[in-house]
């Protein structure tokens, strides 16, 4: 008997052609094209965070529609759901792709000029590749040599259409690229170049403003993609007939992987299920687009690294998120530097959550708005739909993964705004690797009070409780990578404040930690009569032996349960329950 030929994993690929003939395993979405093919309004707006396999996505279209792949329906196709059920379009369409992403933001000159230059670099693939269809294709080429305006350029390709007798498909991939990088600069120059164009007579304006023209000749179908809906609002009149279809149930497992997918692409790629040892749905699932959707969704990306660095390294990844997958962090950083928003992200950071409707289009003018910011977080992957809670909608972080990248948000924002604060992460590891291997709690106490809280500025004592507390206090812990903090688990008789499990890495640390964490202001202390500090400690007694008798903590020897009674900014008792 044979062996089983095991698949490639696509990690980093998003060539839909390459992935289909080079023994790549696909996980099967073509049952979508129907049903973005049945939809009425054919100039379609689809978003996703980051690295959800949008790119992917828009190769399949483009290879299904394009005329020129025709001969090569089967081979890419036919054993895909869409092979055996084709749709009356299939190969049918000259399909321009364009990919906006890698502008030149610096000024607004090299903008257009950047923007312009992808254009007419695109259209002169599309003339060169539908050269045999077109008659003037080597005229077209040699006007566009001459042409400064990428709408110009774009023009062409309808001439180079209606010349075929044939309909354009427009795909264009991270529409919104370059709007975000304006954005995240954070400065008058980035607002008003982001302003002026995209406004009356500005260069994307203008390009958009084209697009719809077309939409009355020759273009039949247009998909863009992207991650946040802002554009497609300052856009306003200039392309207002796009089918928006990024919060429509139907399609909430388009993109990204639901749980039998998981299965499936570690059945098809042999990855080896026993070497396995954490619990892949608390670091990496968690998305839901639709409080209706059918099934929450694993980040394509984040299961194709972990299961990468599984095959490699023969057990999970050390860093348990890909680097190159984290949201950087200067692009929220603008827009957290006024003072309500700074603080709804700490909220939404202690609480693991928000109540809040999700806006289905803004304008930029908005991103400081509480909703509209809320908004924008859910867009970027960074919030997603917990459930519906009298007639309510709850937002929650997706998983423990997106967790650990709002505490290194809250990290840097302290340290922007505390400049007093100097951090040795030397020392700081060597306290964490006290806490882990000797069971030695005082010297990570010590460390945090007396190199942060102490120094924290009015600013932040004005929010200082055992919530904010409880942040500081993890963003220091997940950095090491010794353990992962679990934020108030549940246990049957409440909830836990901080859990720190040891990390599936480093089997031989001794000691995991349930924590109490509690707060008492100078104010408290100074005007109680009796000991404060007993009456928390003995609270936090009587809470952690709940916690140690139940369900998740009973027999086992290897946890151990500590109350630390934190007063003011620069004071701390803490007590280990035996």
């Amino acid at each position: 008997m044979d062996a089983k030929v095991f698949k490639r994993l696509p990690y980093g690929n998003s060539n839909f052609e390459s992935i289909q003939t080079e023994n790549y395993v696909f996980i099967d979405k073509t049952p979508f094209i129907e049903k973005l093919e049945e939809e009425e309004n054919k100039y379609l707006f689809f978003i996703r965070p980051r690295k959800f396999g949008k790119s992917l996505l828009l190769s399949m279209l483009s290879h299904y529609y394009d005329i020129k792949q025709a001969d090569k329906f089967d081979t890419l196709f036919g054993d895909l759901y869409i092979g055996k059920h084709p749709t009356p379009n299939r190969n049918s369409y000259m399909v321009l792709n364009l990919d906006f992403s890698g502008m030149d933001t610096s000024d607004e000159a090299s903008f257009k000029k950047s923007f312009a230059g992808n254009i007419q670099d695109t259209v002169r693939g599309f003339l060169n590749k539908y050269s045999y269809l077109v008659p003037k294709a080597d005229i077209y080429f040699e006007q566009i040599g001459a042409e400064q305006s990428g709408v110009n350029a774009l023009r062409k390709t309808f001439n180079a259409a209606e010349d075929a007798g044939r309909k354009l498909f427009i795909i264009i991939d991270e529409y919104d690229h370059f709007a975000n990088d304006l954005i995240a600069q954070g400065n008058t120059s980035g607002d008003d170049v982001y302003r002026h164009i995209t406004r009356a007579n500005g260069t994307v304006r203008d390009f958009y403003e084209i697009l719809k023209a077309g939409s009355k000749t020759v273009i039949d179908r247009i998909m863009l993609t992207g991650i946040t809906p802002i554009m497609l609002d300052d856009l306003t009149s200039g392309f207002n007939i796009s089918n928006n279809l990024s919060l429509k149930a139907k399609y909430n497992e388009m993109l990204g992987f639901t749980q039998d997918e998981v299965q499936t692409l570690m059945l098809e790629t042999g990855v080896d299920q026993t070497l396995i040892n954490v619990d892949m749905e608390f670091l990496y699932n968690g998305y839901l687009f639709h409080e209706d959707g059918a099934h929450r969704v694993y980040n394509p990306t984040m299961m194709l690294y972990f299961f990468h660095e599984l095959r490699e390294e023969g057990k999970p990844p050390k860093n348990i998120i890909d680097e190159n997958l984290k949201t950087d962090y200067g692009r929220l950083q603008r827009l957290v530097n006024n003072e309500p928003n700074r603080l709804q992200l700490l909220k939404i950071t202690q609480d693991n959550g928000v109540f809040s409707d999700i806006v289905a289009k803004f304008p930029v003018d908005k991103l400081h708005d509480n909703k509209y910011f809320i908004s924008l977080l859910f867009y970027m992957g960074l919030l997603t739909i917990d459930n519906t809670q009298s007639g309510r909608l709850r937002l929650k972080i997706p998983n423990y993964s997106i967790r650990t990248i709002f505490w290194e948000y809250i990290e840097q924002l302290t340290l922007d705004r505390n400049k007093d604060i100097m951090i040795s992460y030397t020392d700081l590891g060597n306290a964490i690797w006290e806490l882990a291997y000797k069971g030695n709690a005082r010297a990570y106490m010590d460390y945090i009070s007396r190199h942060i809280f102490s120094c924290l500025s009015n600013r932040d004592l004005q929010n200082f409780d055992e919530k904010y507390i409880k942040i500081l206090l993890l963003s220091g812990l997940f950095q090491s990578k010794l353990f992962i903090p679990v934020t108030e688990p549940e246990v049957s008789t409440g909830y836990a404040d901080i859990w720190l499990k040891r990390s599936h890495r480093l089997p031989d640390i001794p000691y995991e930690w349930v924590w109490e964490l509690k707060y008492i202001s100078k104010k408290e202390e100074a005007g109680k009569k009796k000991d404060i500090v007993k009456e928390k400690l003995a609270e936090a007694r009587v809470q952690l032996k709940k916690y140690r008798d139940s369900h998740l903590f009973a027999y086992r020897t290897d946890v151990r349960f500590l109350s630390v009674i934190f007063i003011g900014k620069d004071k701390y008792e803490m007590e280990e329950v035996q």
